[in-house]
C-alpha cells in the first residue's frame, strides 16, 4: 500500500483458480493457471475452525455438540457410550480450570494449586483409573453453615479429583438434558440465570389472567432425593452403565463428620458439581413434567410456572385450582420422598383484580411473596392506576449482609481509610449489581446509607479522642460508597428480547 499505510490485519484466504494448475497447455497463447488471488475474510468470520488441529488439544466441543444434536433430534434415543468423553484428557483439563482456584480442601487435602503442579500426571493417572474402571470416589467433608432464620444447613465439600470428575460428567450431560429441561425450569443452567427468572414470573404475573400465586418451596430437597427414583429416571435417557456406575459412586461415597464416616442411603451433597444438575433431573421427571401434564388436561384457566431449584412460584386464575394443585403436588412429592415446606409453602391471592377485590371485601392489601431474593408486591401505576409487579430487596437479605458488613468492618476497623473505602465500593457495587431493579432504588438508597453509619461508628471507636463528626463523614461516603443504580431494564423488554 502506498503512502505508508498499514495493511489489513485480517487473515486472507484463497478464492479459487478458474483452471487447475498443472493441466496440459495445448498451445503456445494458453498458460497455466494464474497464482491464486488472496482476498480478506468477511468480518465475524472465525479465521480458524473450531477444533484444533493438535490431537493433545483437541477441543472437545464438536463431540459435546453431536450428542446435543442427537438428544433433540430423537428424545427417546438413549445413549450407550459416553463413558470416554469423560476421561478424554481434554474434558478434564477443561473441568480442572473451570474448578474454584481457592476453594476449600475435601477429605485428601488436595487443594488446586497443588493438584496443578504435576496436572498433565496428574489427570492422566486419573484418566486412566476411569478408563479400566479402577476410580473411586471419595466421602465428603460435612461443614455446617448458619442460615438466615439460624438453623444450620449442611454443606459438603469434595474431594478436587471427584469435582473434576463431576464436572466432567457434567458437561457431558448437559448436551443430553438441556433439550429435555423445559422452559420454565431456570435453576442452574448454562444462559439461564435468576433474573432470566424473575423477568419471567413478572411478566407471567402482568400479561397472563394470574389471580392467585402458589409460593412452593421443597423441604431439604438436596437431602431427600431417593437414589433408586434418581437412577431409575437417569435410566430414561444413560444406557451407559460405566456412566451410571459412577453416579452411584458419588451417591454412596457417604460423609465425613467429625472425623466419622456416615452412609449417605438418599440425597446428594450439596456443593458438589453433580448435585444441581441431578436435582434438576430428579425435579424434571417428578414436578415440570408433571405441571406440564396438569396445565394441558385440568387447568381450566391460565397458569404459569417459574422454577429455580427446589423454589417455584405458580400463578393461577381461579382460587379452586390453586388449592387444588397444591394438594395434588403435595401427593406427587410425598411419592417421590420429597416433602413441601409446611411454612413456606402457601396460596395467596395476589394479581391484577387482588388490590379491588380485597378492597370490595373490606380485607387488607393482597399478601407478598419472597422469590430469588425479592418481596413481590401488588401495586399500582403513578401514572394510571394500573396494576404492576413492585420488587423490593427481601428484608431478611438486607439487614443479613448489613450484619455480615458490620462484622467485618470491626475486623478492619484499624486499616487505612482507602482501604476500607475501596473493600465497602465492591460491596455496595456487588449489591447494586443483583438487586438493582427498576421500583427498588429505595431499598438501595437505605442499604448505601446503613453501610455508611457502621463505617462512621466504626471510625469514631478507632480512638477517644476522636474528632469526627457526620458533616466530616459525609465526603468519605460521597467518595467511596457508590450511589444506587438500576443495572437491570424492565422485565418486559429484555424478556421480549430473549424469548
Amino acid at each position: 500500500m502506498m503512502n505508508g499505510s498499514r495493511k489489513s490485519d485480517r487473515p486472507v484466504v484463497a478464492t479459487k483458480p478458474a483452471n487447475k494448475n498443472g493441466s496440459v497447455v495445448r498451445s503456445s497463447t494458453e498458460t497455466k493457471a494464474e497464482p491464486v488471488e488472496q482476498r480478506e475474510l468477511a468480518k465475524g468470520k472465525p479465521p480458524r475452525q473450531n477444533t484444533n488441529r493438535a490431537q493433545d488439544r483437541a477441543d472437545v466441543r464438536s463431540a459435546l455438540g453431536r450428542i446435543r444434536q442427537a438428544a433433540k433430534r430423537d428424545k427417546q434415543v438413549k445413549f450407550t457410550s459416553l463413558m470416554h468423553h469423560i476421561y478424554n484428557l481434554s474434558t478434564l483439563r477443561e473441568a480442572y480450570y473451570e474448578l474454584k482456584r481457592d476453594a476449600a480442601a475435601g477429605v485428601d487435602g488436595a487443594t488446586w494449586q497443588w493438584y496443578g503442579e504435576e496436572l498433565e500426571q496428574n489427570l492422566a493417572d486419573l484418566s486412566a483409573r476411569l478408563r479400566r474402571g479402577a476410580y473411586r470416589a471419595k466421602p465428603v467433608r460435612r461443614v455446617f453453615i448458619t442460615k438466615e432464620d439460624g438453623r444450620q444447613r449442611p454443606l459438603g465439600v469434595t474431594a478436587l479429583e471427584d469435582k473434576v470428575v463431576q464436572r466432567a460428567t457434567v458437561a457431558v450431560l448437559n448436551g443430553i438434558y438441556e433439550t429435555d429441561f423445559l422452559g420454565f425450569s431456570y435453576g442452574y443452567r448454562a444462559g439461564k440465570s435468576q433474573h432470566n427468572a424473575l423477568d419471567a414470573l413478572y411478566v407471567g404475573l402482568l400479561k397472563r389472567k394470574v389471580e392467585w400465586v402458589l409460593d412452593g418451596d421443597l423441604s431439604a430437597c438436596f437431602d431427600s432425593l431417593d437414589h433408586e427414583w434418581l437412577i431409575k429416571f437417569l435410566e430414561h435417557r444413560l444406557a451407559d452403565q460405566r456412566v451410571l456406575r459412577l453416579i452411584r459412586k458419588w451417591l454412596k461415597a457417604g460423609v465425613l463428620e467429625k472425623g466419622q464416616w456416615q452412609c449417605s442411603k438418599e440425597g446428594t451433597p450439596q456443593g458438589g458439581s453433580a448435585s444441581p444438575l441431578l436435582a434438576n433431573i430428579y425435579l424434571h421427571y417428578v414436578f415440570d413434567l408433571w405441571v406440564q401434564h396438569w396445565r394441558k388436561t385440568k387447568a381450566k384457566g391460565d397458569l404459569i410456572v417459574v422454577r429455580w431449584a427446589d423454589d417455584f412460584v405458580v400463578g393461577f386464575q381461579h382460587q379452586s385450582e390453586a388449592v387444588r394443585f397444591q394438594q395434588e403436588l403435595a401427593e406427587r412429592f410425598a411419592k417421590f420422598k420429597l416433602k413441601l415446606h409446611p411454612e413456606k409453602t402457601r396460596v395467596l391471592e395476589f394479581g391484577f383484580h387482588a388490590i379491588e377485590n380485597r378492597k370490595r371485601r373490606g380485607q387488607r392489601k393482597p399478601e407478598t411473596f419472597n422469590f430469588l431474593g425479592f418481596t413481590h408486591i401488588c401495586g399500582q401505576k403513578r401514572s394510571n392506576g394500573m396494576f404492576t409487579v413492585l420488587r423490593r430487596t427481601m428484608r431478611k437479605r438486607k439487614y443479613s449482609k448489613l450484619k455480615a458488613v458490620k462484622r467485618e468492618l470491626r475486623k478492619r476497623m484499624h486499616q487505612r481509610v482507602a482501604e476500607v473505602g475501596k473493600w465497602l465500593h465492591s460491596v455496595i457495587e456487588g449489591h447494586n449489581r443483583y438487586y438493582g431493579v427498576p421500583t427498588n432504588l429505595p431499598a438501595l438508597g437505605s442499604f448505601r446509607h446503613q453501610v455508611g453509619r457502621y463505617w462512621y461508628r466504626t471510625l469514631r471507636r478507632r480512638s477517644q479522642k476522636t474528632r469526627l463528626t457526620w458533616k466530616r463523614m459525609l465526603p468519605l461516603i460521597a467518595r467511596w460508597l457508590p450511589w444506587p443504580e438500576l443495572h437491570h431494564p424492565y422485565p418486559l423488554q429484555r424478556f421480549g428480547v430473549t424469548t
